[in-house]
């Protein structure tokens, strides 16, 4: 097991869809901290950390999203964790 932090930016039709609450959730099952929220341009972003393989698992979860979201692209940047979350958050 090895923990990191991924920084994503997520593209397509994202917002409005439950996209938040979706990654949220799993997020939850996934046992990963961090947060989602909506940015001013239509993306979302996601701050995750956790076990390296859950990441790769959640991202794949965010690749698909709810039905009612279309997701285009998910930018990753990779990141050394911080440690500074205590839970998963929906900002």
């Amino acid at each position: 097991m090895s923990d990191a932090r991924a920084h994503l930016f997520v593209s397509g039709i994202v917002q409005g869809v439950g996209y938040r609450y979706f990654a949220s959730h799993k997020a939850d099952v996934y046992a990963l901290k961090g947060f989602v929220k909506n940015l001013i341009d239509g993306r979302v972003e996601v701050v995750v950390e956790g076990e390296i393989g859950l990441i790769d698992d959640f991202v794949k979860e965010l690749r698909r999203g709810p039905m009612s979201a279309h997701v285009t692209d998910i930018r990753i940047e990779w990141e050394k964790p911080t440690f500074e979350f205590d839970g998963f958050y929906s900002l």
